[in-house]
This record gives structure tokens, C-alpha cells and sequence, in this order.
């Protein structure tokens, strides 16, 4: 049988795989945990108020400027490979 844990570990767990931006495999893997059994979690406390309103917030607006600075940092990829090396006789 698996290790019995703590209510507040639980809860902790939760609110990690809500706002830390990782993705509930990484935060599964972290705390030694299956992924059944963290998604059991997030689903029996996700209304509780383990994660404040705020915190959620917090955690959405990361998420939105992580893929927004994902998509400048391919811009700016695409934008360096166009340029490229200049061929000698356009020096």
C-alpha cells in the first residue's frame, strides 16, 4: 500500500500544480506522487480555497506572459535566421 499523506500535504500539492506554471506531470514527478493521484486531489479540492482568487489570477496571467515571451523568442529566432550571413559582394 502507498504512503498515506497528510491533508496539508495534499492541499500544498494543489496549490503547486495550480499557480507554479509547471505542468502536473513535473509537479507529480517533484513530490513523488502518480498522476491519478495528483489529479484526484486537484479535483476534491478544487473548490476549496486552497488557491485564492488572487493566487489563480497571479497564476493565469504568468501562463499568458510565458506564452506571449515563448512566441517573441520565435519571432525574434525567425527574425535572425532571415537576415543571415550577407554574401561578400554585399559587404
Amino acid at each position: 500500500m502507498g504512503l498515506k499523506r497528510t491533508d496539508e500535504f495534499r492541499q500544498d500539492a494543489v496549490r503547486i500544480a495550480l499557480t507554479s506554471g509547471l505542468t502536473r506531470k513535473q509537479v507529480a514527478d517533484d513530490l513523488g506522487v502518480g498522476m491519478s493521484t495528483l489529479n484526484k486531489w486537484i479535483t476534491a479540492h478544487r473548490d476549496t480555497n486552497v488557491v485564492s482568487k488572487e493566487d489563480i489570477g497571479l497564476a493565469q496571467e504568468n501562463d499568458r506572459l510565458r506564452r506571449e515571451n515563448r512566441i517573441f523568442k520565435e519571432e525574434r529566432e525567425v527574425s535572425k535566421n532571415r537576415s543571415g550571413p550577407q554574401p561578400a559582394c554585399a559587404r
